[in-house]
């Protein structure tokens, strides 16, 4: 298939207007990052408002992970043949007509719905920021710029929990302002890039985009999440419910790679994802996405329910693991810059991210504030040494024809372990709470069906004895999902050492050679 580029060298712009473009990309991307972070201090208080459950609580943000992941691929496809402008602006839109509808949303699963569609606008925005980054920025300078982002997604993890506990602590916002408060500053940066971003156009003919690809991947992560949501609570492990859903979730995964096979422009391209760079970045960003989004999600919940703290302070407690994001993806992307090598930052990040887990699996409702902060900063600091340089490793690995794919891919991937992560930790929380707040309420003689339902997330409306069950059974469960994010975190060490030491190339290689077009990995410099 043909490929024909138009437009000036990405390279040839100058730091003033790589700025200014760059400027408008990180706006949103703050926009889309906090909308995340922001929910993160004020769910507990949001599902105990609509009275939702824990499993409901999980799915708020399971939801937006599982739409942001189906549709990264393909915003990175598309971003390979049509204008990247066209599609960051049309990614906003979404991203803000799904905030506003979330905050008009008058039951938990209309939340979750709104949630599910404002995810697809925010999976554009997370994989087209980057795409349009590699696209004008030479490799060989996008580890300084990789701070700069690094250090914007850091302010929005750290703002994020911040504005959200003072907006739903504020009487006269109330929560449905933590999703109306994103709309205004996103059509703030859809004018900046309107003005300011200028990419090169990639146009292929006879062009197809694997609608089929991306609907099979989706349905089938979509039923084994909901598998995993009621598994063990509402049926057996082993059972016929169980046999109904993970077998035709099997199968359909096993379509999508059948499909990706064989159609001419696959969302998640079978033929990058095989080279061995990739596929260690793709399951070391499987350890990293669980890290970014689980800690984030269920540590505000630790402080608020486990340990009473107001969203507010929830928020503030976080700032150790934000603050770890933010000096260590700055740090080592300018260090990265200055010696040209990767590996030994992403390796060094997941080491530090195993131990931050492995730290945080102590956890119960009356560990120190002091050793809780500690372990965050090692999560944090795991999380910004490896989730930034494991896509800066793969653009390093193919050609630009290729980049928008491939960051996209690692993108998509780091999202579904995010998305797995979320469901099965937020699944285990839910069963282990279950089952602590019941032999508790049993032990102090107190009916089973008196925190049933959603109720147990409303503390208010709970008598003093109930809340202090409530709160030592949250408490005492979120050390446990912890001790299974470090098993897992294993893994991404294992990848990243064996991952092949990569340097930063010197140029965007914008018209790769003949041998280039039919081998996808280019020479590295040593």
């Amino acid at each position: 298939m043909s490929a024909t580029t138009v437009g000036t060298r990405p390279g040839a712009m100058s730091h003033r207007q790589i700025m200014e473009a760059l400027s408008g990309l990180l706006l949103v991307l703050f926009v889309a990052m906090a909308s995340s972070t922001i929910v993160s201090t004020a769910l507990p208080k949001i599902i105990g408002a609509l009275e939702g459950s824990q499993t409901q609580y999980t799915w708020v943000v399971t939801a937006t992970l599982l739409t942001a992941t189906a549709s990264t691929p393909i915003w990175g496809k598309l971003a390979d043949l049509y204008s990247k402008k066209l599609l960051v602006q049309i990614a906003i839109v979404v991203f803000v007509l799904g905030s506003i509808i979330a905050g008009f949303s008058q039951t938990a699963g209309q939340l979750i719905a709104a949630r599910a569609f404002q995810g697809l606008g925010m999976g554009g925005v997370q994989a087209l920021v980057q795409v349009a980054i590699a696209a004008m920025i030479p490799p060989r300078e996008r580890g300084r710029y990789n701070g700069y982002l690094g250090g914007v997604m850091a302010l929005a993890t750290v703002g994020g929990p911040l504005l959200g506990g003072l907006i739903v602590d504020t009487d006269w916002l109330g929560w449905r302002w933590c999703f109306f408060i994103g709309a205004p500053i996103a059509v703030v940066a859809l004018v900046v890039l309107q003005k300011t971003l200028n990419l090169e156009v990639i146009r292929r003919a006879d062009v197809k985009i694997d609608y089929l690809g991306a609907t099979l991947i989706a349905a089938g992560v979509s039923v084994l999440l909901v598998w995993v949501s009621f598994v063990d609570s509402n049926f057996a492990w082993i059972s016929w419910p169980t046999l109904a859903m993970v077998g035709p979730g099997l199968l359909l995964l096993a379509a999508a790679v059948w499909v990706e096979s064989r159609v001419a422009e696959p969302v998640v391209p079978l033929d990058i994802v095989k080279q061995r760079g990739t596929a260690l970045s793709i399951i070391a960003s499987l350890a990293v996405g669980m890290a970014m989004f689980g800690g984030a999600v269920f540590l505000g919940q630790y402080f608020q329910i486990g340990r009473g703290y107001s969203p507010t302070e929830a928020g503030l407690l976080t700032i150790p693991m934000m603050a770890g994001i933010l000096v260590s993806s700055t740090v080592s992307g300018r260090m990265i810059t200055k010696s040209g090598r990767i590996k030994p930052y992403i390796v060094t990040g997941t080491i530090v991210l195993v131990g931050g887990f492995a730290l945080l699996s102590f956890l119960d409702h009356q560990t120190p504030l002091w050793f809780v902060g500690v372990a965050m900063a090692l999560v944090g600091a795991g999380v910004g040494m490896s989730m930034q340089n494991l896509v800066l490793s793969v653009q390093n690995t193919v050609s630009l024809k290729d980049i928008g794919a491939a960051s996209s891919t690692i993108a998509f991937f780091r999202s579904l372990g995010g998305t797995i992560g979320v469901s099965v930790l937020g699944a285990v929380l839910a069963h282990r709470v279950s089952d602590q707040i019941t032999r508790d309420l049993a032990s102090a003689g107190v009916p089973a069906g008196s925190t049933s339902g959603g109720s147990t997330l409303n503390l208010a409306a709970l008598p003093d004895s109930i809340q202090h069950i409530v709160r030592a059974a949250y408490g005492d469960a979120t050390g446990h999902i912890f001790l299974i994010s470090a098993a897992i975190a294993v893994v991404g060490v294992v990848a990243a050492v064996l991952m092949r030491p990569t340097s930063l190339r010197s140029t965007v290689d914008v018209t790769p050679s003949p041998a280039q077009d039919q081998e996808p990995v280019p020479a590295l410099s040593r």
